[in-house]
């Protein structure tokens, strides 16, 4: 395939994604796009890809973790590359520096932050794949997530007022390798890809060495739970705004199935900790209620992240917790 085919294909792919973000509308002919590269092989392909679909409009920068050697020279890698094609470039550091516990999510956690405050608005375009996407999917069955984990790498989604975009997930790896190989752009691979104290590295060994498992297949069933995820979230946002007058009002619950339960009770710790000004213990989304929803269904109260929930005929309640004995 050509250049010229491909980048139709991208453009095509992006439009689409586009007007989704924007329920329904489309982008214009000077819409400018914001493009996170790395240096890696699927990031340059998609730099080749932006500047043939959409010339003059793109803009791209590379993050520089500072974590390892290599890093200033890969970003520089990339700025030449962009100087050649005509395409401006900027080269983000982070605040401070990344250490401590946790590091791979405060990277990304520095990384998204300092792209979505240079994107300034603009749609941010990362170059995430169907090969990615399954990886995350396996990944997150592996940790027995949600719904709303299993539904991956998601094609839209928003940072403040940024949208951020990932138009290549229908794309796999080793197509996007030959278009920066044949980009003559030049690309890096990332140790850190084959280092086998990485989840991910350990979950891409499986997935080579087991053919049968078909990651674009994976990919897509990971989109068809990102759809089912969507419609739960609509129904639930439903079911708040009829159900929920203020922790100390009943919340009933009676009726509905276990998932809206975990959905609507979560939100009413979140909301209850706020109203209530509770902070500790740390709660979030992402935080395992089974057990608290467990004791509700046997009517039994229970306190979880602060706050104390009591099963009434009339609904759940929420109050600030007791706090402990010392002994």
């Amino acid at each position: 395939m050509t250049i010229s085919s491909q980048s139709d294909r991208f453009r095509a792919g992006t439009m689409a994604i586009v007007s989704r973000a924007l329920d329904g509308s489309s982008a214009t002919d000077d819409t400018g796009y914001a493009l996170a590269v790395s240096g890696g092989p699927d990031s340059m392909a998609m730099l080749a890809l932006a500047h043939a679909a959409f010339p003059g409009r793109i803009a791209a920068a590379t993050f520089d973790h500072r974590l390892r050697d290599g890093s200033a020279g890969e970003a520089a890698m990339v700025a030449a590359a962009c100087a050649t094609l005509g395409i401006p470039h900027a080269t983000l550091v982070p605040d401070k520096p990344i250490a401590g516990a946790s590091l791979q999510r405060q990277a990304r956690e520095a990384r998204y932050a300092a792209l979505v405050a240079w994107a300034a608005g603009r749609p941010l375009l990362t170059a995430h794949h169907a090969d990615d996407q399954a990886e995350t999917l396996l990944m997150r069955l592996n940790r027995a997530s949600g719904l709303a984990g299993l539904a991956g790498i998601r094609a839209v989604r928003w940072a403040g007022g940024t949208p951020i975009l990932r138009p290549l997930l229908d794309w796999r790896r080793e197509e996007l390798r030959v278009i920066a190989e044949g980009s003559g752009l030049g690309f890096v691979d990332d140790p850190s890809n084959t280092d086998v104290r990485h989840d991910r590295t350990r979950i891409r060994a499986s997935l080579i060495a087991t053919p049968t498992l078909d990651p674009a297949a994976l990919a897509a069933s990971a989109a068809f739970l990102g759809d089912a995820e969507e419609a739960l979230r609509y129904h639930a946002d439903i079911l708040w705004s009829d159900r929920w007058h203020g922790p100390d009002r009943g919340m009933d619950v009676a009726d509905l199935p276990r998932e809206m339960r975990r959905r609507l009770l979560r939100r009413a710790l979140i909301e209850s900790r706020r109203s209530l000004a509770i902070v500790l213990p740390p709660f979030s989304e992402a935080s395992n209620v089974e057990p608290l929803l467990d004791a509700l269904a046997r009517g039994v109260g229970a306190v979880q992240g602060g706050v104390k929930v009591t099963p009434l005929p009339t609904g759940w309640t929420f109050r600030a917790a007791p706090p402990r004995r010392s002994h």
